[in-house]
């Protein structure tokens, strides 16, 4: 197997160019899952079609979490700046698809190509990182991509909403254009990969069954206990179609020669050890986004766009923390510690939330979101840079896609769970609250998406629908804190090995901890 490497090293310089390219691409891929949530109504009101609006967004999140691990183990087998190439391609015409649609239809189409394309962009983009930096330099420049990625998904739903407000929901998608091209023109000229001549050997059936397994959680989380009961024969089916196929996909991944997620991967400790990490932090974490602002909004009457700025903080704060850990890291060569704290600090953060009340003040609310992210900062970027200095490099772009593959299907089923938790305590309060006058009797899950409607409700009804609320979603942050520290005993398990100051791919002008430059080699399966 012969091995085939630019001759040319990569300086400092280039890096840096590289590395900014990368930046772009999760920007885009990050800002696409949350940008459109507040052009929605719009949409409809452009393009009709209410009953398939909930598509616009689970045609992405299928399509995204779906191909993640496929991404991954396609970027080891054919070099990751191709596939990376390809990734972002697909998702630059999904995005020119989607603002041209005219119906909604077309609309979904084009955002389940846009999920085609931005399934690849993160797992690669780390991958690659971990192919032109050694782990011991890879914390400090890690830390900016979880900011990027952090920031962009909050500011999403602000930026779609400027957008819908000053120019059309159209820009919504051609604002990836220009930013995704400048993504591929570094990449393109600036990038240079081993690639590794062998014959190549595409694990088709276990793509197919892993997709169709996502397919099948995914829209148990989507339709669960909202367009279809829990009970409900369809939910059922879904839930054992899922289960079957993931047996399925397990029993071919371990007679294939090429697997799509060699299960030899769950022999390497820091991998099964970095993936529940990611699964139920991510889990625990979802209620934060999705549930915070309902929160603030229908109980403590927060307008919608403040409601949106109180996620600031944690995104200031998982940044700030994720680049001064990965600096630390970097500097000292030792990472165990940082991610232990950071997972004491999330579920104390969730159980902060779990005791605001609609007379806490919007410091107080700021004040918990900033311990959230500094757990988070803590946590995200540190264990991924365990993970691959831990595994070969012919299996860094499959561990990594696996990686951010546990850390989307945690979200979905958080989602489905805090879901399941809110509704069911909404119908244990509201009839113990409700006025008893008969006089307006309502349906209070339907005012969960209409904030301004229950606050124009009668003293008395309204009260008894923001108290419902209130126990309840207090309940669904308490629920979250639990999940959350079940990763501190798994985090204390990690076992911290010296990290490889050495790069897969050439570098001639690589700071190590703002030393001295050296000159690094390509590593072989001995120095792993």
């Amino acid at each position: 197997m012969a091995t085939t490497i630019d001759d040319r090293p990569l300086s400092l310089r280039q890096i840096r160019i590289i590395y900014f390219g990368l930046m772009l691409g999760v920007f885009v891929s990050a800002l696409d899952q949350t940008i459109v949530a507040t052009a929605l109504p719009t949409i409809v009101g452009d393009l009709g079609g209410l009953s398939h609006l909930s598509w616009v967004v689970t045609a992405y999140l299928l399509a995204a979490t779906a191909t993640t691990p496929i991404y991954g183990k396609l970027g080891d087998l054919f070099g990751r700046k191709l596939i990376f190439q390809i990734a972002i391609v697909t998702f630059i015409v999904g995005s020119i698809l989607s603002g041209l649609s005219h119906t909604m239809i077309e609309l979904i189409a084009s955002r389940a190509l846009q999920g085609l394309g931005a399934g690849g962009i993160f797992p690669l983009v780390m991958a690659i990182v971990g192919d032109i930096l050694s782990p011991r330099e890879r914390g400090k420049y890690q830390g900016f991509l979880n900011g990027v990625f952090t920031v962009a998904s909050i500011s999403g739903p602000a930026i779609g909403g400027l957008f819908v407000q000053h120019l059309s929901w159209r820009w919504c998608f051609y604002v990836n254009l220009p930013v995704g091209a400048v993504a591929l023109t570094v990449i393109t000229t600036q990038l240079h990969l081993p690639v590794e001549s062998q014959r190549r050997k595409i694990d088709y059936l276990g793509s197919a069954l892993l997709s169709l397994t996502v397919l099948c959680v995914l829209l148990v989380s989507v339709w669960g206990g909202g367009a279809y009961p829990w009970t409900s024969p369809r939910i059922i089916g879904l839930v054992v179609a899922g289960i079957a196929l993931g047996v399925a996909f397990v029993i071919n991944e371990s007679h294939v020669s090429e697997p799509l997620l060699p299960l030899r991967l769950f022999r390497v400790a820091s991998f099964r050890i970095v993936s529940g990490v990611g699964f139920l932090t991510m889990m625990a974490m979802v209620g934060t986004t999705a549930y915070l602002p309902l929160f603030l909004q229908l109980v403590t009457n927060t307008p919608p766009t403040l409601s949106g700025l109180l996620l600031v903080p944690q995104s200031l704060s998982v940044t700030v923390l994720a680049v001064v850990v990965g600096k630390r890291v970097s500097k000292t060569g030792h990472y165990k510690l940082w991610p232990v704290i950071g997972s004491v600090l999330v579920p104390l953060g969730l159980l902060g939330l779990s005791t605001l009340s609609p007379q806490s003040s919007h410091l107080e609310v700021a004040g918990v979101m900033i311990v959230l992210g500094c757990g988070m900062g803590m946590i995200l970027t540190v264990i991924v840079v365990a993970l691959q200095n831990d595994v070969d490099r012919r299996d860094m772009g499959t561990a990594t896609g696996a990686y951010m593959f546990f850390r989307s299907v945690g979200s979905s089923f958080g989602v489905a769970l805090y879901g399941a938790i809110m509704n069911a305590r909404l119908r244990y309060w509201f009839p113990r609250l409700e006025p008893r006058t008969g006089a307006h009797r309502i349906s209070i899950s339907n005012l969960a998406d209409s904030p301004a409607k229950v606050h124009s409700l009668p003293p008395a009804l309204r009260s008894a629908v923001v108290e419902s609320f209130a126990r309840s979603l207090h309940v669904v942050f308490l629920v979250g804190a639990p999940l959350a520290a079940l990763t501190v005993p798994l985090l204390l398990m990690l076992r911290e090995r010296p990290l490889r100051t050495v790069a897969f791919v050439q570098n001639d002008e690589v700071e190590h901890g703002g030393s001295t430059p050296r000159l690094a080699r390509l590593a072989s399966d001995t120095d792993r």
